[in-house]
């Protein structure tokens, strides 16, 4: 799937419209804005999803190593042509919901552009700036993966209402608190690059969310405001249903171990995992529960306090 979210006309070509005044400079000016205008391009990045779509008569394509490669090359062409150009992620189960719901043949291109440009507009789209596809496919499922379970978690958040004690909204409170927790983590965790991971388990999913900071000697962390916002709302989810939620931080300093800490979600507060807890957490395989080799240069250590939080959470 590689649609844009414009066609380019200026190719058309009538050597009797030469003799226009005038012609010659609205194809340029056409040309410039041609360039201009930014381009989405709708990738079937596996081949499951690509499968899927052969099934529409007016998809053509018939071998996805081929696609790929035609994407690649439009990729290349697009930003030689100097188009700023976005990928996003096609999902055919996606696509035939959205022709559903808003009464579109989904046979056809036009429906195929709109839908992209629909997926594009969400956010869930990493830049093109010539790296390989190969290279992209990885970061574009990450982002996908991220987007879906941001929204997968808001929509329990705003779905639990208010406190029947105070009317305070609920969802709202628990992402306040998973907000300070978050940062009364990073500022006692010291300077160091650090890599967070959120997980807890719902009805329906395990929700993971994972944030990249950086600190020096001084100054407060420095973090991606979207992957802070993704972070707190998986942490508040797991606050506000009480599940059985854990973070780990592993931190990274010149000229020493990593060091990797953990705590568990308790009432609300993260309670401090022991040494050997933190050890068996990361060294067992989460999906046979097999003991898994620990690192070398890497120190397991007890989660850290982070002080206490006077607010009570919501019940």
């Amino acid at each position: 799937m590689a649609h844009t979210d414009h066609t380019d006309h200026s190719s058309t070509h009538d050597p009797k419209h030469d003799r226009t005044p005038g012609t010659s400079h609205a194809t340029t000016m056409r040309r410039t804005l041609r360039r201009e205008a930014p381009s989405t391009i709708g990738l079937l990045a596996d081949a499951q999803d690509f499968a899927a779509m052969r099934h529409y008569r007016t998809f053509t394509f018939d071998d996805h190593t081929v696609y790929l490669q035609q994407v690649e090359g439009l990729l290349k062409t697009l930003t030689a042509q100097g188009v700023h150009t976005t990928v996003a992620l096609f999902d055919p189960e996606d696509y035939a919901e959205f022709c559903a719901e808003s009464g579109l043949d989904a046979d056809t291109g036009a429906s195929r552009s709109r839908f992209t440009a629909e997926i594009a507009a969400a956010g869930a789209t990493v830049t093109y700036t010539g790296q390989r596809l190969s290279d992209l496919i990885p970061v574009l499922v990450s982002r996908a993966v991220r987007q879906a379970t941001w929204e997968y978690a808001t929509l329990l958040l705003a779905d639990l209402g208010n406190c029947a004690d105070c009317g305070q909204d609920i969802g709202r409170a628990a992402f306040d608190r998973a907000s300070h927790l978050l940062m009364r983590l990073l500022e006692t965790a010291g300077p160091g690059t650090h890599h967070l991971v959120c997980s807890t388990p719902t009805e329906n999913d395990q929700l993971l969310a994972v944030l990249h900071t950086h600190r020096d000697t001084a100054g407060p962390a420095r973090l991606d405001s979207a992957e802070g916002a993704e972070f707190a709302t998986v942490l508040a989810v797991a606050i506000a249903l009480e599940s059985r939620g854990g973070v780990v931080l592993r931190t990274s300093a010149p000229d020493s171990p990593d060091r990797v800490h953990g705590w568990r979600l308790a009432h609300g507060a993260l309670a401090p995992l022991t040494a050997g807890e933190v050890f068996n957490a990361y060294c067992t395989d989460a999906d046979t529960g097999e003991p898994v080799s620990p690192e070398s240069g890497v120190e397991y250590c007890a989660g850290f306090d982070i002080g206490a939080d006077p607010a009570e959470p919501h019940h």
